[in-house]
């Protein structure tokens, strides 16, 4: 499938979406290349690689959840999960002051300043537990990922990093630190008919719906 196709079929499934899905693909292929804060290379397949595969976890997140994008670089994949669903609130979670600052000019080009809020720090420093989704791609392993962010969500949340091929591989290695909280890891593929490959993220909560303490 051509990267021209998954913007045709993403313009399809969210045509409200469309004009601020396509200012953010213009974006990320200028200001986030000229920045460094994705390579050149990208270019050809920014739609598929990077917002087709970010913007498909929304059929996992509940409406009116709070939302936040743990590592969030160049707003990947936080900011496309807010164009689409205008009903999450959206915190950018970044700690490196040039990626603050391209994620602040991105939001106000989009005008998502009403639903996207941008928080500067690292993950292990934020105290608040207030958020009922965190994500994060390329962040880091699943156990790291876990031991940045479990704390992040609150108690009815769940967590959803995106991850590759090494998906079951690392759910098998987190399974000591999830065993321990009495958390539930599941890995799932989304976006089936919309991006392929479908995109694979591990769904990360208690049995009850209810992430430990």
């Amino acid at each position: 499938m051509s990267d021209v196709s998954h913007e045709t079929l993403l313009f399809e499934r969210w045509p409200e979406a469309a004009e601020n899905l396509k200012k953010f693909h213009d974006f990320l292929c200028t200001a986030g290349v000229e920045r460094g804060l994705l390579g050149p290379r990208e270019i050809p397949r920014m739609w598929s690689r990077h917002i087709a595969n970010s913007v498909v976890i929304e059929s996992l997140i509940p409406q009116n959840a709070r939302v936040v994008d743990v590592g969030s670089g160049a707003g990947l994949p936080g900011i496309p999960l807010a164009i689409v669903r205008p009903d999450l609130k959206v915190t950018l979670l970044e700690p490196l002051a040039r990626r603050v600052s391209f994620l602040e000019e991105a939001v106000e080009v989009l005008n998502l300043s009403s639903t996207v809020d941008i928080l500067r720090a690292r993950a292990e420093d934020v105290k608040d537990r207030h958020w009922d989704v965190g994500t994060g791609r390329a962040v880091a392993n699943l156990n790291k990922f876990l031991k940045l962010t479990w704390k992040l969500v609150s108690p009815q949340g769940q967590l959803l990093p995106l991850k590759g091929e090494q998906a079951t591989s690392e759910l098998a290695e987190a399974q000591g630190f999830l065993t321990k909280r009495g958390l539930k890891g599941e890995v799932l593929q989304v976006g089936e008919g919309l991006i392929e490959p479908a995109t694979t993220v591990i769904q990360i909560r208690l049995d009850s719906g209810r992430l430990g303490s």
